[in-house]
């Protein structure tokens, strides 16, 4: 673990046992990236809030920590064009925008594990290949972390305040 990843405030999972985490594993409450955990967190809690370019902002925000090729990266950079693709849709109503990016995120997602840091990455792949298709898939979808449907409070929305 490198120091500059590691948040000793960052609470463990509500469930389960997400790769990333691991119960007997001291610092940043057992998280191997702390500081990746407390960015998916908020990002998911955003995301599933509908505020898709603050999500963006906090997967993007912490993808900068990580080497090209590492699974951390992958998944960060996988994540940042879920909400990209999210926020065309939605905002811009672009579909055809919003399937590109999430050609594009399902290709960074491939080979992910499937509860990567709390999220149900499968679930995640499985309703962007539906999208693809049909992009209604993704109206009113909320993505699942440590077997729950959070969304944003105001801790969130100040988090990805902070990163600007």
């Amino acid at each position: 673990m490198d120091d500059h990843t590691r948040d000793p405030g960052v609470a463990p999972p509500i469930s389960g046992e997400p790769v990333g985490w691991r119960r007997d594993r001291t610092a940043s409450n057992g998280w191997e990236h702390g500081t990746l955990r407390r960015a998916v967190v908020h990002g998911v809690r955003l995301y599933n809030d509908g505020a898709y370019h603050e999500s963006h902002d906090c997967f993007e925000d912490e993808w900068y920590n990580y080497g090209r090729g590492t699974t951390e990266s992958t998944f960060l950079h996988g994540m940042v064009q879920v909400a990209a693709g999210a926020y065309k849709r939605v905002d811009f109503g672009s579909d055809a925008g919003m399937r590109s990016l999430f050609e594009t995120a399902l290709q960074y997602l491939r080979g992910v594990p499937a509860d990567y840091y709390g999220v149900a990455v499968d679930e995640v792949r499985t309703t962007l290949t539906a999208a693809l298709d049909d992009p209604t898939a993704i109206d009113g979808w909320r993505i699942e972390l440590d077997g729950d449907r959070p969304t944003a409070g105001p801790d969130s929305y100040a988090y990805a305040e902070e990163l600007d």
